[in-house]
């Protein structure tokens, strides 16, 4: 690699991540220098800072195209293809989170409805099909939670992440006040013990 030892050090756990993450280790690595660098580069900068052949560096180019994490920027006066990072991690880690979900959450929904709605022909598919109930009723849930994080503007979210722990003691205050008569937590009158 021709990257300086911090960039370098970088470059190579990332692309290692990128193994474990469903990505090639060289498409790890080619996001990486991407991310870090200061200006927009083209591949033959990339097959130089990385020592990997143009092949290598055009079909990791395209998966990441594919993932939506890169974008082309032309330059002036310069034919070739430069490509860069948005310059938001938070927009990088949505389009991810996004990506990641459409290509393995909404598939095993997809495959859970259908399974759901197939009437059990015996104990054991009955069995099964409950878990895969409880299952396909979290993945709804995480989902729906999803879609309402990511309409947050970043500030939003940056506020809600922050709060981390203290999420549950605004619960906790939310669950108090909502137990007050006249709170929307209130039971209906038919199911208040009978204090007479």
């Amino acid at each position: 690699m021709n990257l300086p030892p911090l960039c370098e050090a970088f470059v190579l756990h990332f692309g290692e991540m990128g193994s474990r993450w469903g990505v090639n280790r060289t498409v790890g690595q080619i996001y990486a220098v991407l991310f870090i660098a200061e200006t927009a580069l083209c591949a033959d900068d990339l097959v130089d800072r990385l020592g990997i052949s143009r092949s290598n560096v055009s079909m990791g180019l395209k998966e990441l195209q594919s993932w939506n994490l890169v974008r082309q920027r032309p330059v002036a006066g310069d034919r070739r293809d430069f490509f860069t990072t948005p310059d938001d991690i938070y927009s990088i880690v949505r389009t991810l989170v996004n990506e990641r979900k459409k290509r393995e959450i909404d598939p095993t929904l997809s495959m859970l409805r259908e399974l759901l709605m197939q009437t059990p022909a015996n104990a054991q598919e009955q069995h099964a099909q409950a878990r895969l109930k409880d299952m396909h009723e979290l993945i709804e849930l995480l989902t729906a939670w999803y879609a309402d994080i990511e309409k947050l503007e970043t500030d939003r979210l940056i506020q809600l992440l922050s709060l981390g722990s203290k999420v549950a003691k605004i619960l906790e205050v939310k669950d108090r006040i909502f137990a007050l008569p006249g709170g929307k937590g209130r039971q209906p009158l038919s199911s208040t013990p009978n204090r007479g």
